[in-house]
């Protein structure tokens, strides 16, 4: 079992489409861990944490998007695990 974390921004027309709400059933479909926000420049960051088989499958994800985004481009940072002990939606920063 390899557990891995990434730290994700997305860019694009991610927010006003439910963005969150796609990443936040992703990750839970996916047995992941972590949280999702819109941030205040018109991105969405996340964290993943799970199987790396898993958090890579929802990279794969992002990069798609709910119906009515438009992804233009997802970067991604490793992190060390954390203590998340589901998936959350956090407010705005």
């Amino acid at each position: 079992m390899s557990v891995t974390a990434l730290h994700v921004t997305v860019e694009g027309r991610v927010q006003g489409v439910g963005f969150r709400a796609y990443v936040e059933r992703e990750a839970k479909q996916r047995g992941l861990k972590g949280w999702v926000r819109n941030r205040s420049d018109g991105r969405v960051e996340a964290v993943f944490m799970g199987e790396e088989e898993d958090v890579q499958s929802m990279i794969v994800a992002c990069h798609r998007g709910p119906r009515m985004s438009l992804v233009r481009n997802v970067t991604s940072a490793p992190l060390p695990p954390g203590d998340w002990r589901g998936f959350e939606v956090w407010p705005t920063v």
